[in-house]
């Protein structure tokens, strides 16, 4: 490898050819400010649009300021990224960009959370200087899932880096030229008329507010506050492992019993655990792959809890709509359950329970409105807030998560498995699928429930797992990106899996859009999968079929998994759609 020599504020500094200086900088412990700048090293990708300039630096020799985060460093070059020089460039182009962003920051939803404010901040920018037109786009709010408000639009174009190159939906463009360019559809159509996914990447990777989730905390504060509302809340299992980044704790904590303390002291009638959901979905994905690989089913089967993955593959793959399973996600499969069995339970009618799902997915919002996932023209699940909602929520209600003791969700539907935890990283619901369908075809027991080989954090990983006679195998991707590849192998005939797990987000649910903002570290991404698998050895039952409150609910309500009851509730229909 050729080494590359150079001096950066008098540092002698040795890197690899082709490095940037930014990120020799970073070597010698130099800080340069960024805005634009964005690597995402889980997908080997780098938004180097070098639009802002604000990491800009001093080269000697060179007659104007360079952007760091893409000039390449030359033999014998000399950087100064401390002059004042290069101070008042930055400080400047803060000061370009806030004179055409709104004054609202006490009012915006990313306040203190905004990276063009914490810039403002840190380079002393205390008055605007020029003021003069601004850009008065018309916010839209059509979707369930996300706001997008052009006129908060710093042109970074990391959504757009995102959006094409990662997940390769191609909603977000550049629209426009000159002063009045923004990032959007194409001819700045309403995102719910788009292709977009709403799996919220878009939004984790803003800098600004230019792209928000669609904050839904005061339909949750007026349904608790609703004496004739019966309010159940479920909570997924990635949001256990990262909410406590919110409070001060490490990447990666779990607190499963603090959310249930916490969420009692909210005031909820019911506090259960969407894990019940996932072994639940369990029980009918395991069935039907069974019964697929059996009867000589469409294979392979593909999971379909996710549904930012589900609408990606109905735009994009309309001509494959029976490869994914039937099986609704574990989100409303516990909603349908709350409406229905647990509604006769508790003798309340249905009308009156309002179920609140806390994801770390901005596509779940969205799923919760389709309307061939409601019962009787309701919806099975009434308001869904992402994992940054419910903090907001506590921090409201002065609730101080991080001394709270730990508490257990409530019965009926708070029982739950680890096969169900692991749902909330990537390959987890494959393994517990498997964990469950091993027993079922074999008819002997699994004591080795760890399957290692479908663990990771690659973009597509393969295994091949010993189901008795049956080399059942298995192909897993996250990131929508590397879903086309699988899907496009498929339609070309060349697929040899049997099964493939697909995720939209980098990590599966523990990236999801709606967890605290990671900013493209895969190692806050590891310590939450970390957690995630913890937290499955931590219970005494890891197979969905062995939880017991899921067995009395199929004795007593359900009938047998893949059931014609079971098929009326818990499964669904795709249907396709347009690529726009």
């Amino acid at each position: 490898m050729e080494m590359i020599k150079l001096k950066i504020n008098g540092f002698d500094v040795e890197v690899p050819k082709g490095t940037t200086i930014l990120e020799a900088s970073k070597s010698v412990n130099v800080h340069i400010p960024t805005l634009c700048h964005l690597d995402l090293k889980g997908f080997g990708i780098v938004n180097q649009v070098a639009s802002c300039r604000v990491c800009v630096v001093e080269v000697e020799g060179r007659p104007t300021l360079v952007p760091s985060c893409a000039e390449k460093v030359t033999n014998g070059m000399v950087v100064t990224t401390d002059s004042i020089r290069a101070i008042t460039g930055r400080r400047m182009a803060v000061e370009l960009l806030l004179s055409n962003h709104p004054k609202e920051c006490l009012t915006c939803p990313k306040n203190l959370d905004c990276e063009l404010q914490q810039l403002a901040h840190d380079l002393g920018v205390r008055e605007i200087k020029w003021e003069g037109e601004m850009m008065n786009y018309v916010k839209d709010t059509s979707s369930f899932s996300l706001v997008k408000d052009p006129n908060k639009c710093v042109m970074c174009r990391r959504c757009e880096t995102m959006c094409n190159e990662v997940q390769t939906v191609n909603v977000l463009s550049a629209v426009n030229r000159g002063f009045n360019t923004f990032v959007g559809p194409a001819f700045n159509i309403d995102m719910a008329d788009s292709s977009c996914t709403f799996c919220g990447q878009c939004v984790a990777v803003c800098p600004t507010a230019a792209l928000t989730e669609v904050n839904n905390t005061h339909k949750v504060w007026m349904d608790l506050n609703n004496p004739k509302k019966h309010v159940v809340v479920q909570v997924a299992p990635a949001v256990r492992v990262a909410i406590g980044e919110l409070f001060g704790m490490e990447p990666g904590t779990i607190s499963t019993g603090q959310i249930a303390a916490a969420l009692r002291r909210m005031g909820f009638d019911g506090i259960f655990d969407t894990d019940f959901g996932a072994d639940l979905t369990i029980m009918e994905e395991a069935s039907e792959l069974v019964h697929r690989i059996q009867h000589n089913g469409t294979l392979p089967m593909l999971t379909s809890c996710c549904p930012a993955w589900v609408k990606f593959f109905e735009h994009q793959f309309p001509d494959m709509l029976d490869i994914p399973s039937t099986c609704r996600s574990p989100q409303i499969m516990l909603g349908a359950i709350a409406k229905t069995y647990y509604a006769e339970k508790k003798k309340l009618d249905p009308k009156n329970i309002s179920v609140v799902s806390i994801m770390p997915c901005l596509a779940k919002k969205a799923e919760a409105a389709r309307t061939e996932l409601s019962k009787d023209h309701n919806n099975n699940v009434d308001v869904v807030i992402t994992t940054r909602e419910f903090a907001q929520m506590l921090k409201e209600a002065t609730i101080d998560f991080s001394t709270l003791g730990e508490e257990d969700f409530d019965s009926i539907l708070g029982e739950s498995t680890g096969a169900s935890v692991i749902f909330g990283t990537t390959g987890g619901v494959i393994e517990a699928a498997v964990r469950t369908a091993y027993e079922w075809i074999t008819g002997d027991e699994l004591k080795d429930v760890e399957f290692t080989q479908l663990r990771g954090l690659e973009g597509i990983r393969e295994a091949t797992v010993k189901v008795g006679d049956l080399d059942l195998n298995i192909g897993i991707a996250h990131g929508l990106g590397n879903a086309r590849k699988l899907l496009e192998d498929i339609r070309a005939g060349k697929s040899k899996y049997h099964a493939i797990e697909i995720m939209a987000c980098p990590g599966g649910c523990i990236g999801g859009g709606g967890q605290p903002y990671h900013h493209g570290d895969m190692d806050i991404i590891r310590k939450r999968q970390e957690a995630i698998y913890q937290e499955d050895r931590n219970k005494t039952k890891r197979k969905s079929h062995e939880n017991t409150q899921i067995l009395k609910l199929y004795e007593e309500y359900l009938g047998k998994p893949y059931g014609d009851k079971a098929h009326s509730l818990l499964h669904t229909h795709y249907t396709a759609k347009d690529k726009i």
